[in-house]
């Protein structure tokens, strides 16, 4: 353990790791991230003074309902995935500093730290188990480097007798309304049966759009993404408004590529309103980094089921990863 705790003059562009009652923070050059035991994940993410987190990133599994959902009747055969995106428990944390694994970063054994560690690389995984029948589980892992760097792993452990997933991947609330956002990926709005038309390209996008469909419904689905970078301009620290020039933070893919939707409501917030008018007003930013999704079908809207191709095995891992780019 000793080994870790190294003076600042042995290492350049180190990270200091605070180990708190209910959090842990990480500290570095323009930077400072705190990971929640109480919430169960990130739950401040702060590059240059300005804070990117509203709450805390969890996994996420719904869609809001499209319309060929509810012609086949897939939301019904699948709702308690939207039970399981509501209602998340937290069943596990492990930490490591430096690659060596901490078996006592909580209270009261984190006492013998009397000031903060200056390391390398911080190491933390989350274990979720899903309000589902059968339960199954969820593990995401955070590795921050010197630079501020994130990369999340994320693991779905796939379980005999659950239902079809609408999507899986990681939800981000951020605390204002974007500006808008730039992607590189393929032009519009795409799904994995509904992408051949896709150009593959750097594209920006003005605002938080929503397609004005007659009933809310699941939109605004970018597959197949490089790399995503999402502007604000606006705060919610009083002392911070004012004339603020526009700050950024992009996610890139690891080994794969991504599949994002950036939108000013949650699926639960579209999924409860049956017109336009019954959406709340747009105060957040809602970024989904998806590593699966189901296609939408559109052969018809009065019962045909996606082509099984386009079906999203809940019983299968999925396993995927992206990075948080902090500039």
């Amino acid at each position: 353990m000793d080994s870790i705790s190294k003076s600042r003059s042995e290492i350049t562009g180190n990270l200091e790791i605070v180990f708190g009652d209910v959090v842990l923070g990480v500290h570095g050059d323009g930077f400072e991230y705190l990971f929640s035991y109480q919430t169960g994940g990130l739950e401040s993410l702060v590059v240059k003074g300005r804070e990117w987190l509203y709450r805390t990133p969890k996994p996420t599994f719904w869609r809001a309902t499209t319309d060929n959902d509810r012609g086949s009747g897939f939301s019904l055969l699948s709702a308690m995935w939207m039970g399981a995106d509501l209602f998340l428990r937290t069943t596990d944390i492990r930490v490591w500093v430096d690659e060596q694994e901490f078996a006592d970063f909580l209270p009261p054994d984190n006492n013998r730290f009397g000031q903060a560690l200056v390391a390398e690389s911080l190491k933390i995984i989350f274990v979720y188990e899903t309000a589902t029948i059968p339960k199954t589980k969820v593990e995401t892992q955070y590795t921050v480097d010197q630079t501020g760097r994130i990369r999340v792993d994320v693991h779905y452990y796939g379980k005999r007798n659950l239902p079809q997933l609408p999507v899986f991947g990681m939800r981000f609330i951020m605390p204002t309304k974007a500006d808008g956002y730039s992607y590189t990926g393929l032009s519009g709005e795409t799904y994995p049966d509904r992408m051949a038309g896709g150009v593959e390209g750097e594209w920006e996008v003005t605002g938080l759009p929503v397609t004005p469909y007659l009933v809310p419904q699941d939109c605004g689905m970018h597959m197949d993404t490089k790399r995503l970078t999402v502007r604000r301009s606006s705060v919610l620290a009083n002392d911070q408004r004012g004339e603020i020039s526009p700050f950024s933070l992009t996610f890139e893919k690891a080994e794969e590529s991504f599949a994002f939707s950036c939108l000013p409501y949650t699926a639960e917030e579209l999924e409860n309103a049956t017109h336009q008018e019954e959406l709340p007003p747009a105060r957040r930013t809602v970024v989904c980094i998806l590593g699966a999704v189901r296609g939408v079908g559109g052969i018809d809207s009065w019962g045909s089921d996606v082509e099984e191709a386009y079906h999203l095995n809940a019983e299968k891992d999925i396993r995927y990863a992206f990075y948080i780019v902090p500039e």
